[in-house]
């Protein structure tokens, strides 16, 4: 198995960090960024939006699509597992796999424009206060379902965990002044604990800013 797309990518880190907890092997590739590759024909047959990451199997299978990629990989590898078997439970945990990705990851890429990529005359301190208000609001759903269960399904971890968990580092580590939200603090700090979110999470996120 292969696994296209730079090991600091917010999208990247969401499956390898969803690989290590399954204990599955594969190889990434170093692409996208500073790699370039993203318009490269070949790669583009494999993902027609040239994004990352794309996931590649032996016998020529790939997937694209962050999302999509770990729910593959869960039902796959973990059916009962990562992977709710019951198809409420399955349903219950891709709602909130996509309510992240349409609701969550706005304030991520907000704050990669206006902490690392944007020149520093282009940087707004504006924009970082607004997406860290909206994300706020975010947070105090999160917050809200956190106060019962320690993982987002339940007592246990799912797939349900690994998009908003992904991000969970970088609000938690580059939010200026960062509201708090107790439940939220306390599941971080339970996904801070576990050997493959300390390695493809922790360890692979840029420095926070100062």
């Amino acid at each position: 198995m292969k696994i296209w797309g730079r090991a600091d990518g917010s999208n990247v880190i969401k499956v390898t960090w969803c690989l290590g907890e399954l204990g599955v092997e594969y190889e990434r590739i170093d692409w996208g960024g500073p790699f370039g590759g993203n318009d490269d024909p070949e790669y583009r047959a494999k993902n027609p939006m040239g994004r990352l990451p794309t996931l590649e199997e032996d016998d020529g299978f790939t997937l694209w699509e962050s999302g999509a990629v770990t729910r593959y990989l869960c039902a796959k590898y973990s059916m009962g597992n990562m992977c709710p078997e019951s198809l409420r439970g399955r349903a219950e945990a891709e709602k909130w796999m996509d309510w992240s990705s349409l609701n969550l990851a706005q304030f991520n890429s907000v704050y990669l424009d206006h902490f690392f990529r944007l020149p520093e005359d282009q940087r707004n301190p504006d924009a970082i206060t607004a997406a860290t208000e909206r994300a706020s609001e975010m947070y105090d759903i999160l917050d809200k379902v956190l106060a019962d269960r320690p993982y987002l399904c339940g007592d246990t971890l799912t797939m349900a965990d690994i998009p908003s968990g992904s991000l969970t580092y970088r609000w938690m580590k580059w939010t200026p002044n960062r509201p708090s939200h107790p439940n939220v603090e306390a599941w971080y700090d339970r996904l801070a604990a576990r050997p493959a979110y300390q390695e493809h999470v922790i360890a692979k996120n840029r420095a926070a800013p100062t």
